[in-house]
């Protein structure tokens, strides 16, 4: 039915009309439902309009102030920041000061020369000071208007309601004719404002008159592409207005307009219906909605505010009863947030970036890499037996995991959607990880001895996302450059072996003076400290590096670093291996090419490694898919990958972060899902999948082993590559403290070497 006419539309029957718009919705946006946790700021309920409908605007007389101060809205900016929502947006009338004298004289003691101005100034502030995404609901407005307010604000929106010009309850309302409020929709596009519209249905308009407004709309978002969103509204009379005895929009015809909108706009475009002012939040859904709106937790809609919003849960539960998952949005949708550099100010482009994860979405919990937070609890008890993955949902992420347990290996286009889990399919996915992880290696949860030994943080190279390297040129945010003398590592691995460490790590930065001879030096140096110790050392970039100074080839040097005693190399240096985000995390790194051949040549001279992702930063998840095929690729070539080590990126003190250039890492649910599709992807390649506990936490850990994992590093003695970048959980591990956190799973704690063998229990 996408190609009908306005009679078919007209005369065809609901059912149809619903099932077609569920169609697109699907095609279009899968089985995923958004809303936007936000706060309302009623910047002024004076308004030039009188809307036949409206309780929002008042007179003057019944307010205590023609407008909000700027400390009123900063703590109701505040107070939704810190309930954990991401948008303000900014409901006022428009233009009162052209109405009231009091608006006229509040703008000028205030030194604002209209409304407009000081809503610029008042977003300027939330962005700044509030630590929310400010979203303009200004009405009627001009290019220049909407242009200075795409500086302060993430998305602008205007209700269209109806371009049936002749409805009595526009008479009053000089701003509401269908070609003052067109023209606000087409300059909004000619600005590149993310932008919302919408119906307003049952206040006196026919279909015809619906179906009319809507081909403009959609006329206007397929010249300009920027109509994110739009909403249909039912009319609810209210007590006081002019339209106080008409009757309330039928559920029908709300129905009908949802299912009509769906069918007549493009697919990208969302399309809300406010839960609050419907009883029964099934029948929205089955017409074609794949968005709540705003939802707050602070605030009362101010617009209908006899209509108190849904708790989340009640929204949660209505949208996986029809087969959905909800995940919270900013105010801006992906599409827009992902496209920073058409779509926003560039003052506006960091803020966005802040608020959000790796889709584009909105951060669903306060957690964060390396913090104190504790994790949202997105998996467990632990899952004693483990079941069949069972989400509550059909959709894209269900349909991969039933490949999945038929024996399929996914690909890149499987492990994306992967990634895109919420709600119920997270669960479902870390049972099927962690099912896997049974099968290929049982109940045991492993962990090394180990130390690391960071012989010097001075690096030539300048990796953007690096706190621990200092330089000419470096931030020096932690600690002072240096460069530990050969007799140091010495000791400290005599240390390490009293301590009863198998391991010492060696990575440290690229010290300009050193040639490839000096890591042969280090490793001689761990020998006088100890013959038996296993080492772990040398990054792909230090063996790389090291080779080309040396005009000696890859192979050879590797050859020489092995004979004089390392065993295995680390997959530190990874990153993210995609080379347009290598482009910008480490510009002057090797590439992606470079990473995987240093490791196929230390596999082919008798040297296993294993496969890192430091993720969260700036990349997305399609990313993260590449770097998991790659570098399976590359273990079914060679086999000598042992591990996988997902590292969330801690942002804290990180240059790239501080410079406003990236996120403030993965979210939890995204890092649970990396160690639980990483155990999807790589199953029957690699078999063991670590949790970092310095970058996870205890708890963070906890649920890693329950969706897939079943290593925990490394006791890490003097770790401080991730302390660098502000991590807070200390610098030592021991068996009690490992043995604490698998407790509660009733699975068995063994000691491990390197290699994944076992360290026999002492007499």
């Amino acid at each position: 039915m996408t190609d009908v006419d306005t009679a078919q539309l007209l005369d065809a029957a609901l059912p149809d009309l619903q099932a077609e718009a569920r169609r697109i919705r699907k095609d279009f946006h899968g089985n995923r439902v958004t809303f936007s946790p936000k706060v309302f700021i009623p910047l002024t309920q004076l308004c030039r309009d009188r809307c036949g409908y409206c309780t929002f605007a008042k007179p003057p007389a019944r307010l205590e102030s023609p407008y909000l101060s700027a400390e009123e809205v900063l703590a109701i900016a505040r107070a939704g920041a810190a309930a954990g929502c991401h948008e303000a947006l900014f409901t006022l009338g428009e233009a009162p000061e052209d109405r009231y004298p009091v608006a006229r004289d509040w703008l000028d003691e205030h030194g604002y020369s209209s409304t407009v101005d000081y809503l610029v100034a008042m977003c300027a502030l939330v962005r700044d000071e509030g630590g929310l995404l400010p979203h303009a609901n200004a009405g009627a407005l001009g290019l220049g208007d909407l242009t200075r307010l795409r500086a302060v604000s993430a998305s602008q929106g205007m209700m269209l309601e109806s371009l049936n010009g002749d409805l009595d309850c526009h008479r009053g309302a000089p701003d509401k004719t269908p070609e003052r409020r067109l023209a606000t929709l087409d300059a909004a596009g000619a600005a590149a404002v993310p932008f919302t519209t919408g119906l307003l249905v049952g206040i006196g308009e026919s279909r015809a008159d619906r179906i009319a407004t809507l081909e403009a709309i959609a006329a206007s978002a397929r010249a300009h592409g920027h109509v994110q969103e739009v909403i249909v509204q039912n009319f609810l009379p209210k007590a006081g207005t002019a339209m106080h005895g008409a009757e309330p929009c039928p559920p029908e015809e709300l129905q009908w307009t949802i299912a009509v909108a769906r069918i007549l706009l493009p697919g990208p475009v969302h399309l809300q219906a406010p839960p609050n002012l419907s009883d029964d939040l099934g029948p929205l859904l089955d017409s074609g909605i794949d968005d709540w709106g705003g939802v707050s937790p602070v605030t009362i809609d101010h617009v209908n505010p006899e209509r108190a919003w849904p708790a989340l849960d009640l929204l949660r539960a209505a949208t996986e009863a029809a087969g959905q998952t909800l995940a919270p949005r900013l105010t801006l949708y992906p599409e827009y947030a992902n496209e920073p550099g058409h779509w926003l100010d560039p003052a506006m482009a960091f803020p966005v970036l802040d608020h959000a994860d790796a889709e584009g979405l909105g951060r669903d919990d306060s957690w964060y890499s390396g913090g104190e937070t504790a994790p949202p609890v997105l998996v467990g008890p632990a899952l004693t037996p483990p079941v069949a993955p069972s989400p509550t949902s059909g959709g894209a992420v269900a349909d991969v995991l039933a490949g999945v347990a038929a024996g399929e290996r996914v690909g890149e286009d499987e492990i994306v959607t992967l990634f895109s889990a919420r709600g119920p399919e997270v669960r479902a996915v870390a049972e099927l990880a962690d099912r896997l992880r049974t099968e290929t290696v049982g109940d045991a949860v492993t962990w090394v001895a180990n130390r690391n030994i960071n012989y010097t943080n001075v690096c030539t190279f300048k990796c953007r996302f690096c706190a621990f390297s200092k330089g000419p040129l470096s931030l020096n945010l932690r600690g002072d450059p240096y460069l530990l003398e050969i007799d140091e590592i010495t000791d400290r691995v005599r240390e390490a072996e009293e301590a009863g460490a198998t391991e010492v790590c060696l990575q440290g930065g690229i010290h300009p003076k050193f040639d490839g001879e000096y890591y042969i030096d280090v490793i001689k140096a761990v020998r006088a400290g100890s013959d038996r110790i296993h080492i772990h050392g040398f990054t792909a970039l230090e063996v790389t590096e090291g080779a080309r100074r040396l005009e000696e080839p890859l192979a050879s040097y590797l050859t020489r670093l092995k004979e004089a005693g390392l065993k295995t190399l680390p997959g530190t240096a990874a990153e993210i291996l995609d080379d347009e985000v290598r482009a910008v995390l480490c510009p002057d790194k090797i590439n992606t090419e470079q990473w995987l051949e240093a490791h196929r040549t230390a596999h082919s001279v008798g040297l296993r490694s294993n496969v890192t992702i430091m993720f969260g930063a700036i990349e997305h998840p399609r990313s993260w898919a590449r770097h998991l095929l790659v570098t399976r690729a590359l273990q079914d070539e060679t086999g000598g990958f042992t591990e996988f080590v997902p590292l969330p990126f801690v942002h804290m003190a990180t240059p790239i972060y501080l410079q406003r250039r990236s996120r403030r890492g993965p979210t939890f649910r995204e890092a649970l899902l990396m160690h639980a599709v990483g155990r999807i992807a790589y199953h029957g390649a690699i078999d063991n999948i670590q949790a970092s506990w310095v970058k996870l936490g205890g708890s963070g850990v906890l649920q890693v082993l329950q969706a897939g994992g079943n290593d925990m590093g490394g006791t890490l003695i003097d770790e401080n590559i991730s302390r660098a970048a502000g991590a807070s959980h200390g610098q030592k591990m021991d068996e009690a403290s490992f043995a604490a956190l698998v407790e509660p799973l009733g699975r068995t704690l063994e000691q491990r070497t390197t290699l994944y063998g076992r360290v026999p229990a002492p007499c």
